[in-house]
């Protein structure tokens, strides 16, 4: 069997976040991620020297890594940083309390005792900033101030640097000198990250590619219509005219700036959310694009359904999918490739739960599987399986920040006989499309719509305000009104203004606790415009768009239960429990996957807790190559529930407190239907309103097959004996 053509594509992107007209930037993720990510990712490739990727860099996120590097330019949060602890006034020390704990808490506060004790000072759950500011002192407040920034610092960073190590070692106690040692470090780090990809891509190890410069859904900016093809009957904006020569403008911006930092032009891009359309194929092509990605229902679409994947997951001629395609428009081609989405979920949603040394052999295990399943059927060239995803977002939720895994996978990979890391540009050099797309599916890389950015009525309402501001700028243009630097200025919040990233907030799709910041920056760079040209612009853009209210992942039991663990599907027994629903929970990420785990219930009856879990089908055999689950408990801490023998037998349940098992613990399972179990309350060591905070996990082997919650957990309270009546009188 040829090598499998392994096309890893990672695509770093960050929102454009400065206000430009006021100079400030309320976001700091462009800092936090370049001084962990962006610096990690590129020392990890430097490590392996033989492994050979792509990266996508957004041309909207390198003018920020400048801003900071070359212009001297700050945020809020570094702004807040760099205050000392004791003269903090009000407003800065909430500031500090409200956003200086913004990291996953179990692989990036948990770990380090002292951030650990800040977060459980400041009680989130229990009182606001300004409650929790009696409670931090001046030692606390610097602490914090230096554990926000430090455990955003790439791990491979203390690896290469001593002082920095010995710096956190440290632990608490820093003075104010010893913080701004560690700012002007995290600087130094930052500065690094550009020349490293360029060193990247002069060595010829990497392939670096753009994408249009603030980052639009291309498709949109040509015709809004386009979001019909997936969605007939979904509801658009009022405003339907193309603002197509922007589109244009963001691709040939994107090359320019791409050029001028890295001294070539780039030849692939990822299109902003991997959206393309038959209409946009010309104008990509213009700009010297020769290849594009996006997601493989695209190509499902686009080929009636002959390359898909059916309701098992298998893929219908698989042997299509694994190659590049041909996409034609007026005489103008591209070559495009299609990222195989289960592998890239496992990568950005499931092997954080895994051993890396596992989790490596399972992605190269599934891509030799790939090879073989092809083998005969590729005319020659050898089977190419793109995987696509964000290089920044996943790694904060593994336990290392990703260190073991990605030094495995591409240690290994470099040195598999059976598999050959390769650029996407190597490759179709060496083997060039020659099928042919007839007409291109206009849609995204997630469920092939645009459901995300348009539709919605906070979305159209946003596309709307965009197109008021848009005609107005047009007008102001024409009439030649203000300087030219005046018009210019205007059109650059425009432009930003049109990035994809404001509408992903929109809407019911995806939500996080600075939804209301994200609503007033889009709304600011809109009312830029109008300022520009002294001018307070529509009333409307002073009212937040966003009305969608942040919803908890779960409810709440609301009765006790009467339930009979024997895995059979009982409605009423389960009329009054909490209820979570597989989702995907992290704001900034789409698992478009299905998982073995849809729902889980949870509920009491006055001595057991219960807990029912729903599989796709029936849960017998969904759960058939799974060891155990496991039902892992974060409150009370160390307790574990297991089931094992769910596909040969004996099914055996049992409750485990600090890693041992507990022989008197009256632990009930059952698998058919569904999963049903109960442990006692008194078992698990809990009381009245203590919290319970617990999660599932499907384990075969030493891999996490699927967790749900994927991200934080189930939290409830014991009941006491009274549940029902309070609940009622509720």
């Amino acid at each position: 069997m040829q090598p499998v053509a392994l096309a890893i594509f990672w695509h770093q992107h960050q929102p454009y976040y400065p206000d430009d007209v006021s100079g400030e930037t309320l976001m700091p993720w462009v800092r936090l991620h370049g001084t962990k990510d962006y610096y990690g990712m590129a020392m990890h490739l430097k490590e392996v020297p033989e492994f050979r990727c792509s990266i996508n860099l957004v041309p909207s996120l390198l003018l920020q890594l400048q801003h900071y590097t070359e212009r001297g330019r700050s945020d809020r949060h570094l702004d807040v940083s760099r205050l000392p602890a004791e003269d903090l006034n009000d407003a800065d020390a909430r500031y500090l309390l409200d956003n200086f704990f913004m990291a996953n808490a179990d692989t990036m506060i948990r770990p380090f005792p002292r951030y650990q004790e800040l977060l459980h000072k400041r009680a989130f759950h229990l009182d606001t900033a300004a409650g929790a500011l009696r409670r931090f002192n001046a030692k606390d407040r610097r602490d914090l101030q230096v554990w926000s920034n430090l455990t955003w610092i790439h791990e491979l960073a203390f690896e290469a640097d001593a002082e920095l190590r010995e710096f956190r070692e440290k632990g608490q106690g820093w003075t104010e000198s010893e913080k701004r040692w560690l700012l002007d470090k995290q600087m130094s780090i930052l500065r690094q990250v550009i020349p490293l990809h360029r060193e990247l891509a002069e060595s010829g190890q990497v392939e670096l590619t753009t994408t249009p410069f603030y980052h639009p859904i291309l498709p949109l900016l040509w015709d809004k219509r386009s979001a019909r093809q997936a969605m007939p009957g979904c509801q658009l904006p009022r405003h339907l005219e193309s603002y197509k020569e922007d589109a244009a403008l963001h691709l040939k911006r994107g090359v320019d700036f791409h050029k001028e930092l890295f001294g070539e032009a780039p030849v692939g891009m990822w299109p902003s959310e991997g959206s393309v359309s038959q209409d946009v194929i010309g104008a990509i092509a213009d700009v010297g694009i020769e290849w594009i990605a996006t997601d493989e229902e695209i190509l499902a679409e686009s080929t009636n359904g002959w390359i898909s994947r059916d309701g098992q997951g298998h893929i219908r001629h698989p042997h299509m999918l694994y190659r590049p395609w041909r996409v034609e428009e007026s005489g103008k081609h591209l070559q495009m490739i299609f990222r195989d989405h289960a592998l890239s979920d496992l990568v950005g949603f499931h092997y954080q739960r895994s051993d890396p040394l596992a989790a490596t052999n399972d992605l190269l295990g599934k891509v030799q599987s790939i090879g073989r399943a092809v083998e005969g059927q590729t005319g020659g060239r050898p089977c190419l399986v793109p995987i696509i995803l964000d290089g920044e977002n996943c790694w904060e939720y593994y336990p290392d920040g990703g260190v073991k895994f990605l030094r495995s996978l591409y240690q290994t990979a470099a040195t598999n006989p059976h598999v050959r890391p390769v650029k996407v540009s190597q490759y179709l050099k060496e083997y060039p499309a020659t099928d042919r797309i007839g007409h291109l599916f206009a849609g995204s890389w997630i469920s092939h719509n645009f459901a995300i950015w348009i539709g919605h009525h906070e979305d159209n309402a946003a596309w709307d305000l965009l197109h008021t501001a848009r005609e107005f700028l047009k007008h102001a243009d024409s009439a030649g009104r203000g300087t030219a630097e005046t018009r210019e200025r205007a059109w650059e919040e425009l432009s930003i203004a049109e990035g994809s990233d404001w509408y992903w907030w929109f809407g019911e799709d995806h939500s996080s606790a600075q939804d209301a910041l994200f609503d007033q920056l889009f709304r600011r760079h809109l009312q830029n415009i109008y300022r520009l040209f002294g001018e307070t612009g529509p009333s409307s853009l002073n009212q937040p768009i966003k009305r969608t209210e942040r919803k908890s992942i779960h409810t709440q039991p609301t009765g006790f239960l009467r339930v009979k663990v024997d895995g059979r599907r009982t409605y009423f027994e389960w009329i009054s429990a909490g209820a979570y629903v597989a989702g995907s929970e992290r704001g900034t990420m789409t698992l478009v996957t299905q998982g073995l785990l849809r729902k889980v219930y949870f509920g009491f009856d006055p001595q057991r807790l219960l807990i029912r879990i729903d599989t796709n089908l029936r849960a017998s055999d969904d759960l058939s190559q799974v060891g155990e689950l496991r039902v892992r408990f974060l409150e009370p801490q160390n307790a574990e529930l297991r089931i094992s023998g769910i596909a040969k037998g004996p099914l055996k349940g049992e409750l485990r407190l600090e890693g041992r098992r507990v022989a008197s613990a009256k632990v009930e399972a059952a698998v058919d239907q569904i999963v049903e179990l109960s442990v006692g309350i008194a078992d698990l060591g809990v009381k009245p309103s203590d919290p319970l905070h617990l999660f599932v996990e499907a384990i075969h082997g030493d891999q996490s097959l699927d967790r749900a919650p994927r991200e934080g957990a189930i939290e409830l309270k014991v009941p006491s004996a009274d549940f029902e009546r309070i609940m009622w009188q509720a």
